[in-house]
């Protein structure tokens, strides 16, 4: 029945067992393919979920960790905020985790971050009830090195833990999707063997009877081998293209890992000079207390000149009335010296002896007088330069009140200062942890672009592979046009 076929029914009938079989060939290969990737797949997801909330646990105690020593040095209600969000946000990890787990040793894991975390929480609100009640900072710093640290560092390393294994169950899926796919490729080379064989029986089968169709045929393998070479071509320099596109793209992604990790160092650096400036304003604001302690002695001291200068004009207002006193008898004293001078000259002889007397007597009244009045005068000097000077004291009260004023502003800009500095130190270490991952992301897309990469350059290798056998099947074809028609023929 097979002595009837034409040619194209020859080559369609082995054309279509081969396609068949390819059909079943590739029907295994895809199943065996896609249950591979699946495989593989899900083991990327579940572990790399795991990874990521196990990061995610640990930035969450990061963040705790810093509230509460935030808090413990500035009683700030934000840091109570952050420290509540970050132990709702731990819980629902811890949730998000647990029904990720599969295995007794992840659970228990996870149970042992539980404790640890609880351990910790409740070390957490000793330390906040600690502030709260006005302990000493000696106290609450001893305490926290003592209780919360400790337990900090526990709840870190089990988080460690829980990351480790991870890790560990990452590698051991991979291993898993490795042999799967080796048993994958043995079932599909198995297959391509047998369709191997199965396609070099049939060409046997078929090669006696397409002896004398195989010119028309080769006509049509030289045009095709033709049209195949230019193709090759075209892929080749597609190929050489996407190569060259993949270089640039891998050395864009090595710059931008190496602007990461500048970027990590950089916002590492920031977080120590926020430190370094924290301290110095700590450090600014206890200046300022005691500046402002020194000019309110100050004022204290003025407001003691203040009432000396008061007692002063006092006791210069009673000498005033002193001299006063004095004054007024120097001019009784002139008075009765005038009269007893003129109760001598009547008493003739007799009375020159006093009136000389009354004279000296006189004569010093007068100089009584005159000084009691330059004593006035100087008392009058005294109390104008009191009254100044009490003008001028109060002046320097006013404004020693102001430079209170003014250093209970810069006191109260220190601390705002160091509460800003602090803000941003954790938003650098924040910002450093985010760089860190994003540096992580980027080494993982490096080395899946480097994959790529060498796909394409051995689809370029296949690709001139290609190009070359199609050379040689034009010559083969010419070859076999020679065997099948004589020179003669040919030539004509």
């Amino acid at each position: 029945m097979t002595g009837n076929w034409t040619v194209g029914q020859k080559i369609g009938a082995g054309f279509a067992a081969i396609v068949a079989l390819a059909i079943v060939s590739g029907v295994v290969a895809s199943v065996a393919l896609t249950r591979v990737v699946d495989a593989k797949d899900d083991v990327i997801r579940r572990t790399s979920e795991l990874l990521v909330n196990a990061e995610t646990l640990r930035a969450t105690i990061d963040r705790s960790i810093s509230a509460v020593r935030g808090y413990l040095l500035a009683p700030d209600e934000r840091f109570l905020s952050v420290i509540s969000a970050t132990g709702a946000e731990f819980a629902e990890l811890i949730t998000r985790v647990r029904g990720a787990i599969r295995s007794e040793e992840g659970r228990h894991l996870v149970a042992a971050v539980e404790e640890a975390q609880a351990r910790y929480a409740a070390t957490t609100g000793q330390m906040i009830d600690l502030r709260r009640s006005d302990a000493g900072e000696e106290v609450i710093a001893r305490a926290f090195e003592d209780r919360l640290a400790p337990q900090a560092e526990v709840l870190r390393a089990s988080i460690d833990a829980f990351k480790e294994y991870a890790r560990v169950v990452l590698e051991e899926g991979r291993a898993q999707a490795s042999t799967m796919a080796s048993l994958a490729t043995g079932l599909v080379a198995g297959i391509a063997a047998l369709a191997v064989v199965f396609a070099a029986a049939l060409a046997v089968a078929l090669t006696r009877g397409l002896t004398a169709q195989i010119g028309t045929i080769v006509s049509q393998v030289r045009s095709s081998s033709a049209e195949l070479q230019t193709a090759a071509n075209q892929q080749a320099t597609g190929a050489r293209e996407q190569a060259t596109a993949m270089s640039e793209i891998t050395t864009t992604i090595t710059e931008l890992l190496a602007t990461s990790r500048q970027i990590a160092g950089s916002a590492q650096r920031v977080a120590h000079i926020a430190v370094d400036v924290a301290n110095a304003a700590s450090s600014g604001e206890g200046t300022v207390g005691k500046a402002h302690e020194s000019i309110a002695a100050i004022r204290q001291q003025m407001d003691q000149l203040v009432g000396y200068m008061l007692d002063l004009g006092n006791k210069s207002q009673q000498i005033g009335a002193v001299v006063d006193i004095v004054s007024e008898l120097a001019e009784q004293t002139n008075i009765l010296a005038i009269n007893a001078t003129i109760e001598a000259a009547g008493a003739g002889e007799a009375g020159t002896r006093f009136a000389v007397v009354a004279d000296e007597i006189r004569k010093l009244a007068d100089r009584v007088g005159g000084s009691a009045k330059e004593i006035r005068g100087l008392i009058e000097d005294i109390r104008s330069a009191v009254n100044t000077s009490i003008m001028a004291t109060e002046s320097g009260s006013k404004a020693v009140d102001s430079g209170l004023r003014h250093f209970s502003d810069v006191a109260a800009a220190f601390k705002q200062i160091a509460e800003q500095v602090r803000t941003t130190a954790d938003a650098a270490r924040e910002i450093e942890l985010s760089t860190q991952q994003q540096a992580t992301a980027v080494e993982q897309v490096n080395v899946a672009i480097a994959s790529v990469a060498q796909a394409t350059r051995e689809t370029e290798a296949s690709t001139a592979q290609t190009h070359q056998t199609a050379s040689e099947l034009a010559s083969l074809s010419q070859v076999l046009m020679r065997l099948i028609r004589p020179p003669a023929a040919t030539g004509a």
